[in-house]
């Protein structure tokens, strides 16, 4: 009857280790000085941030996540499942992906390789970021010119502002055409192209591969100019 048991109990496990599915995205990677603490791989399902993989880190800092990609999409790497204070924000998608970070400055240069749509991010991030720069400059030159009353220069901050705004667009525009192979183009024409005109957006999604079109955020995109035609 032991016998039977046993061999019960093993055939169940045997069961259920045969139909574990593997995730086809990989997260590993290196957070060094975290000596404990969790670690969950997390994305947006709907409205709602959900976990789908964590790992217990004690005395050891390296790491192994998976998830199964049907679209590449963003995900968090989170302490704890808080996304509010420490989390590291990159394009998920099939794979090996490799991110090293350190505790103390964990989210604000993480290293992160293997995915293509996020290479092509940072790339846009970089310029968006100069952009981000200009903009506050305008802001700290336009309170200097109203605590000055100075009528003249305030009307030229506005029109050098404009004129900002409008190479920004541009700039965005063309890069997501550029890449309109990639599920990241959709991604930053819903994310910073807010102030587009309705033609600058459907030139972006004309250019989209049919892939693209298909994938999760090309979707929400097509989704996005649809309301905006109604409207």
């Amino acid at each position: 009857m032991k016998k039977i048991i046993t061999l019960l109990v093993l055939s169940i496990l045997i069961t259920a280790c045969s139909s574990k599915k593997e995730g086809n995205m990989t997260v590993q990677g290196q957070i060094k000085g975290l000596k404990k603490g969790t670690l969950y791989l997390q994305k947006m399902k709907d409205t709602l941030l959900v976990s789908v993989d964590s790992v217990n880190l004690l005395g050891n800092d390296k790491f192994i996540l998976t998830d199964n990609v049907e679209s590449p999409v963003l995900y968090y790497l989170t302490f704890d499942g808080n996304t509010t204070n420490k989390r590291i924000l990159f394009f998920g998608e099939k794979g090996t992906i490799t991110i090293n970070d350190n505790v103390e400055q964990f989210g604000y240069t993480p290293e992160i390789t293997g995915s293509k749509n996020q290479e092509i991010l940072d790339k846009y991030n970089k310029v968006k970021n100069k952009f981000q720069d200009e903009r506050l400059n305008f802001i700290k030159k336009d309170f200097e010119a109203k605590k000055a009353n100075d009528q003249e220069l305030i009307a030229q901050l506005e029109k050098d502002y404009q004129k900002l705004t409008r190479k920004r667009v541009l700039y965005t525009t063309n890069f997501a055409i550029t890449n309109a192979d990639k599920e990241v183009a959709p991604y930053i024409a819903l994310t910073e192209m807010y102030d587009a005109s309705l033609k600058m957006l459907d030139t972006v999604n004309n250019s989209l591969s049919d892939n693209v079109k298909s994938s999760e955020y090309g979707k929400r995109f097509q989704d996005y100019l649809n309301t905006i035609k109604k409207k």
